[in-house]
């Protein structure tokens, strides 16, 4: 009787799975240092003058390169200063490609994130059947140093032989199994590793992309506000009113009444509101069968001056004003007794804000425990709060635009309420919807597909 034939490809498929999942690339052998120990010393003492000049040739062509995207972007910017329509339209623009930028980022972070975990999750795996391979091999060694008995040759052993086959036959199935889960284990670790490469390439070009974006959105950012600074300077009067009335205030509604009855700015783009909406219902009853019609194009207008149509009929096409992650929703449990009154977005440092709806700003500037907040009149007794920023960029009684940059977050080391009642480390943008002195659930207003996504 012969022993059973060890399959061909058990010992190669195992001895290469242990070549390959072998010490870490980083690591080295015990007489490495001491090889390599002068090498070191004689590095560490000379620096490489060389290498140091051309680190600074690279870090050069780095600032000769940002020099030149800035000149660039002034140059843009100087020929639409005067264009005000020219120049919210870029801002509507570069707006847009900033937040799916910021989306494109968290996205390759998320699937960055994903790989390396299974990644881990594989080499745990491995590591935790090491020893059991190397068990398995060591047994097969010993059994091909001591062969079983040929039984033609020595009849007499036939009781050995049954004993080794029956060995044999336990053993194999369960190598030729390990075999093959470490096979296979091995291939999806080939393929995660591709893949994280590949995301990381991705991640590098979208934070690349941000990063211009976020150039050209400041730029622009700020050339509207310089075309707005003496008037800003005229109105300091009134920004010291609206300081004092947010101490004073005792809630945001108290804060929406006291605004619009004591600050001229506030006051006149209360009344501007009004006049709009009486322009919007002639427009309705003059064309009502066109209200779905007109429901969307109006907000390509960037040189619109009043809201392209009224609140309640944007119901399903307002944008959020961040990407990010819904973290608390309107209605939920707020872990005091009550329900939240509005939705608690994370987003990533730095993200910029924009807003949701055309309308007036009622109030800009820090108030309580929210952080800095804006407060948009978008017409009909309807108010958008927006908190939790480090910075806003525009004033009270400015119009501004669907979709228009109004503020940017912070890094999440200033901490909100909104925060703090979810121990959040991320900066968290609160967005409360209000309805003649009452918060409602803005659910309504998104647009389905962001919602949806922001949900997971």
């Amino acid at each position: 009787m012969r022993r059973p034939p060890l399959p061909s490809p058990v010992l190669p498929q195992l001895l290469a799975a242990l070549c390959l999942f072998g010490p870490p690339a980083s690591g080295q052998t015990a007489a490495e240092p001491k090889a390599l120990e002068g090498k070191t010393q004689d590095a560490s003492i000379r620096p490489d003058v060389s290498a140091r000049q051309y680190e600074l040739r690279g870090v050069q062509d780095t600032l000769d390169a940002s020099g030149q995207q800035r000149r660039k972007i002034e140059i843009e910017i100087e020929t639409i200063r005067a264009d005000r329509a020219r120049l919210t339209a870029a801002l509507l623009d570069t707006g847009a490609k900033a937040r799916d930028a910021e989306a494109k980022v968290s996205a390759a972070e998320q699937r960055l994130d994903t790989l390396t975990g299974s990644e881990d999750a594989i080499r745990r795996s491995l590591d935790s059947r090491r020893s059991v391979i190397a068990e398995v091999l060591a047994s097969l060694q010993r059994m091909g140093r001591k062969p079983p008995p040929a039984v033609l040759v020595r009849p007499e052993d036939m009781l050995s032989a049954i004993r080794t086959s029956i060995l044999l036959g336990a053993v194999l199935p369960e190598l030729r199994d390990e075999t093959t889960a470490l096979a296979t284990d091995l291939t999806e670790m080939v393929r995660l590793r591709k893949g994280i490469g590949e995301e990381r390439d991705a991640l590098a070009k979208a934070i690349a992309s941000l990063s211009g974006e976020r150039e050209r959105l400041a730029a622009l950012v700020a050339a509207r506000q310089g075309a707005q600074a003496e008037a800003e300077r005229a109105l300091e009067a009134e920004r010291d009113r609206a300081r004092q009335l947010a101490k004073e205030a005792t809630s945001l509604k108290d804060l929406i009444s006291r605004m619009e009855s004591e600050v001229a700015s506030a006051a006149k783009a209360a009344q501007d509101a009004l006049k709009a909406e009486e322009i919007l219902k002639k427009q309705a009853e003059a064309e009502a069968a066109g209200i779905v019609a007109k429901a969307v194009a109006p907000f390509r207008d960037p040189a619109r001056l009043m809201p392209a149509i009224a609140f309640a009929d944007a119901k399903g096409l307002l944008s959020l004003p961040v990407a990010g992650n819904l973290r608390k929703a309107y209605g939920t449990s707020d872990g005091y007794g009550g329900v939240e009154k509005g939705l608690s977005l994370a987003t990533r440092a730095k993200a910029n804000v924009l807003s949701p709806t055309d309308g007036w700003v009622l109030f800009s500037g820090p108030y309580r425990s929210y952080g800095q907040l804006l407060i948009i009149n978008a017409g009909s007794g309807y108010y958008i709060v927006l908190a939790g920023m480090e910075k806003i960029d525009v004033r009270v009684g400015q119009f501004i635009l669907a979709g228009e940059p109004v503020a940017a977050m912070g890094d999440g080391s200033a901490k909100t309420a909104a925060a703090l009642a979810i121990g959040a480390v991320e900066p968290i943008l609160y967005v409360e919807f209000r309805k003649d002195g009452a918060a409602i659930d803005p659910g309504p207003w998104w647009v389905k597909s962001a919602f949806e996504k922001v949900r997971g």
